[in-house]
């Protein structure tokens, strides 16, 4: 069967299948060699250069999720991304970023262009008409992330690839707090497209992976870079992530529609000051996400009102777990203040909306009900 006529569950159920041929096992096999015969083979297979069976076949589950020709795996979500960037990149070069990106991302911005003679400048808007403003004649990437960490700000996906096309620029996203199932940017022109695979790819808080989806020919630059960095990643963690990603829509699907119920109910809440959640009308960026997103994701942030200490009240509640990650099966809080972008100084956090009392929140599968109980009787413990 082609892929195309598959519906969403039998894609991550069977698409990109190690094929156990000598047993005929239900799931695949793993091969955990770390040298292959180089003779009278068609590939000559090395872990670093990103092709034993397991890294091919599950690249191919992957691309299809995507929507995009191909897909590598690394050994973490930095690791796609820096590959990725780097592979385009070279002394001279301009990049344009969102200022609301991933803390590590930010981090490894501003801590190693420099290094390498890279230009590079943030924009602390989500309108494409401020990312027009910065372009340069040597602008080679636009970098969005969306829905963006931890404020789930929202990016014009078409808006972004117009004018980046008409330029001649590449552009990249970073696809986490979607995933494939919520969202598909490479239908709406993006060119690669990054995930940390350690979150909703992964699942279930136990393995630590990134993935790229492009064009063959993007995937095959970022390739050549990849091998001379080492970023792969081992087989057995491999076959773990296709295991995790048989269950993606599943997982997605139901943390999704929690969270939407969730963010409803921490609206209304007088104990809670501000919600950030893209499927929410008074969000900025609803419109956009209705048009670009299939669900409005897992993650949403708020603020408590003033009076209630955010740590305090997180170490109150009994069951939802402050956490350092997300997308696990199980519901997590985090302060992004001391975490995520505990690498930017105070001033930079705040100068992206970044208060200290945010809290980010990941849904899992529990009953919302139960989520909302846990909350209330936080909240409560907290104002004594």
């Amino acid at each position: 069967m082609k892929n195309k006529k598959l519906g969403l569950n039998s894609i991550c159920v069977h698409t990109g299948e190690v094929e156990d041929t000598q047993f005929k096992g239900a799931v695949s096999p793993i091969f955990v060699a770390t040298s292959y015969a180089f003779d009278d083979v068609d590939v000559k297979r090395y872990p670093r250069y990103f092709n034993t069976p397991n890294q091919e076949q599950l690249a191919k589950k992957i691309a299809t999720l995507e929507h995009t020709e191909n897909a590598m795996i690394f050994s973490s979500g930095m690791a796609a991304i820096s590959h990725s960037m780097m592979a385009f990149l070279k002394s001279g070069d301009h990049v344009i970023l969102q200022q609301v990106i991933y803390g590590g991302t930010f981090n490894f911005v501003v801590k190693e262009f420099e290094k390498f003679g890279i230009e590079y400048t943030f924009t602390d808007s989500y309108d494409v008409n401020d990312f027009k403003a910065l372009l340069q004649k040597n602008t080679k990437i636009i970098y969005i992330e969306t829905p963006s960490n931890p404020l789930l700000g929202i990016t014009d996906l078409r808006a972004i690839t117009e004018l980046a096309k008409n330029n001649g620029i590449l552009t990249m996203i970073d696809n986490t707090f979607a995933s494939p199932i919520n969202q598909n940017p490479h239908d709406f022109g993006i060119d690669i497209i990054a995930h940390s695979a350690t979150k909703y790819m992964g699942g279930h808080s136990d393995i630590c992976a990134g993935a790229v989806a492009a064009s063959n020919l993007h995937i095959e630059q970022i390739w050549a870079t990849s091998i001379n960095y080492g970023g792969n990643l081992s087989e057995y963690t491999i076959w773990l992530l296709e295991r995790s990603l048989k269950t993606l829509n599943l997982r997605v699907k139901e943390q999704t529609r929690v969270a939407h119920k969730l963010a409803t109910y921490l609206s209304d809440n007088k104990d809670i000051d501000t919600v950030y959640y893209p499927g929410l009308p008074s969000h900025p960026g609803y419109d956009i996400a209705k048009e670009q997103m299939k669900g409005f994701g897992a993650m949403l942030s708020f603020e408590l009102k003033s009076g209630i200490d955010p740590m305090v009240f997180q170490r109150n509640l009994k069951f939802i777990k402050p956490s350092m990650s997300l997308a696990g099966l199980e519901s997590t809080t985090v302060s992004p203040a001391q975490t995520t972008h505990a690498l930017l100084s105070e001033e930079e956090r705040l100068e992206r909306g970044i208060r200290n009392g945010l809290i980010r929140f990941s849904t899992g599968i529990e009953e919302v009900e139960d989520l909302i109980e846990d909350i209330e009787q936080a909240i409560h413990a907290s104002k004594h």
